[in-house]
């Protein structure tokens, strides 16, 4: 009872922290803002390689089939928080930020015979930042200061989260499929102000707001073909559905008299707007002795499809819409791999998990017409047992990572985070006997 009501406490906080962001990347500003992880804390080790891999005693959210892997006789929760510092540069000029966020809450068990379900709670994508520019005014009125200054002042908030409820069957042996449904919601918030040191000018504003209360749909497949007494292949496939979220953006324009302080203030709302792309994945997974494993996995997310609200003023004429070419589809491949001597030794070091993986995602983004900053990552990671006498399952896994993002010409970003993910393994569904 005590590990349920600390459960409960837990997805209590992670739904909590779903209001706050994870990230100062300047590029969250551009569409759904930046990207969520969706890796467990045992994945995040690996660098995110999920597709490929069944474990018995964790929680592989990336494809649902997974779930029919799980023990038996196992209730699993597992929730991971990151700590993150992110290094930007532009220009010669370096800014260091500093976050924290409680990344995910997630449970599985087995229901039936074969079947195994999982539920939990994940962010989908942040949005935050906060940065400026001030430049002096070149062409200004007679009645202007010939040192006139403008600002132009950019900030958002906020992101998408998902709550999902999935499960994974094995119909006969080596293959299995599932799937997971999710209520994704959030508010997307962002900012800009214009404003002048002359008084002659008016102040200018735009405000972004949009309410997302959507689903999301995620297939998963795995097949597993063994090809003798020690070694075995798995081939995971996955897709998310790609659909319209028929969400209403608004945008509020508003001109503010400096002299005076009244202000006007106009609203453009754009109906049915947003969506998901469709998203492929495949993976395959070398299983040697269940010792060390050894993944590969390929991602493509159809952006190029989705078209996204804009402002544009053409001839005098002022319109909120949507526009089609914002985005490129996004191209991800990861490598990783897990090493344990054996989690039936008895030795701490014999039972330990010792991970790592890299990966390389194309850009998905268009800044100013022109394709966004590709990404380069690496990670490792270790899994350490948590030995006790009441429970000798669970594990505690901690990865260290590092995320490149850049471009010519645009900001430059260096992540470095720790995630630390708890998975309780406890002991459920068992029968004991009574002598």
């Amino acid at each position: 009872m005590k590990k349920i009501i600390a459960a409960a406490l837990l997805a209590g906080l992670a739904a909590q922290a779903s209001a706050q962001s994870g990230t100062n990347s300047p590029y969250s500003q551009y569409g759904l803002g930046l990207l969520s992880s969706q890796a467990t804390g045992f994945n995040r080790g690996m660098n995110g390689v999920a597709y490929g891999f069944h474990e018995h005693n964790q929680v592989n959210y990336m494809n649902p089939a997974s779930y029919a892997a799980v023990d038996s006789l196992s209730f699993l929760f597992d929730a991971g928080i990151s700590l993150q510092l992110t290094n930007f540069e532009e220009n010669g000029r370096k800014v260091n930020a500093h976050n924290a966020d409680i990344e995910y809450v997630v449970a599985s068990f087995r229901a039936f015979k074969h079947v195994g379900v999982s539920f939990g709670i994940l962010p989908y994508s942040n949005v935050g930042y906060n940065f400026s520019n001030t430049k002096n005014v070149n062409a200004f009125p007679s009645t202007s200061s010939p040192n006139a200054t403008y600002s132009n002042i950019y900030s958002g908030s906020g992101g998408l989260h998902q709550v999902y409820l999935g499960a994974g069957w094995e119909p006969f042996k080596g293959f299995a499929f599932g799937a997971n449904i999710s209520y994704l919601w959030g508010t997307l918030n962002r900012s800009f102000k214009n404003t002048y040191s002359d008084s002659y000018v008016n102040t200018l504003s735009k405000n972004y707001t949009t309410q997302v209360k959507s689903y999301k749909l995620d297939l998963g497949l795995q097949y597993t073909y063994v090809l003798d007494r020690k070694n075995e292949l798995t081939l995971g496939l996955a897709y998310s559905l790609g659909h319209k979220l028929d969400a209403e953006p608004e945008c509020n324009v508003i001109s503010t008299n400096s002299q005076t302080s009244v202000s006007d203030t106009t609203r453009y709302v754009v109906s049915k707007a947003l969506e998901l792309p469709h998203t492929f994945g495949v993976g395959l997974m070398w299983n040697y002795k269940n010792n060390l494993k050894v993944g590969v996995d390929y991602q493509l997310q159809k952006w190029s499809k989705v078209a996204y609200p804009q402002l544009n003023t053409v001839g005098g004429t002022t319109s909120y819409s949507l526009v089609n070419g914002l985005f490129n589809d996004r191209r991800k491949l990861t490598l990783g791999g897990d090493y344990c001597k054996g989690e039936r030794y008895r030795g701490f070091f014999s039972r330990m998990h010792y991970r790592a993986g890299v990966g390389y995602a194309s850009p998905y983004l268009k800044v100013n017409g022109k394709d966004g900053p590709r990404e380069l990552s690496a990670s490792f990671g270790v899994g350490i047992p948590i030995v006790n006498g009441y429970n000798n399952r669970s594990l505690l896994n901690i990865s260290a990572e590092w995320v490149n993002q850049s471009v010519t010409g645009l900001v430059k970003e260096n992540m470095f985070r720790i995630n630390v993910g708890l998975t309780f393994n406890e002991r459920w569904f068992a029968k004991f006997k009574v002598e």
